[in-house]
């Protein structure tokens, strides 16, 4: 993660991008647990809505591989498609975990 590129971007210092970074590993943790729990249960409606919020901070933040693996699991879910959707929740897990590991490395 390029954090002087991507706080730039935003027109953010790098300090207060970390911070936004870390609130939005928080909330994609808890998203993502909601994504799997509604993937279990086949409940298309939640695992939109969790797609869909986990989008929209990956893209407000710069994160184009997660905004795009999110956009792609809402879109399968919005025509009732939900295979291929736990490995993504696992992929995205990694990746946020690496973004995390960025964050405590650029403290």
């Amino acid at each position: 993660m390029n954090v002087k590129e991507l706080s730039e971007n935003l027109g953010l210092e790098e300090d207060e991008f970390l911070d936004l970074v870390k609130l939005f590993v928080g909330t994609s943790t808890s998203n993502l647990t909601d994504l799997e729990k509604a993937l279990e249960t086949g409940n298309i409606e939640e695992v939109v809505k969790a797609s869909h919020s986990l989008k929209g901070a990956a893209g407000n933040l710069g994160f184009q591989e997660i905004y795009e693996r999110a956009k792609l699991i809402e879109t399968n879910a919005r025509q009732g498609i939900l295979e291929g959707g736990k490995e993504a929740v696992t992929s995205l897990r990694e990746k946020l975990t690496l973004i995390e590991e960025d964050v405590e490395k650029n403290k």
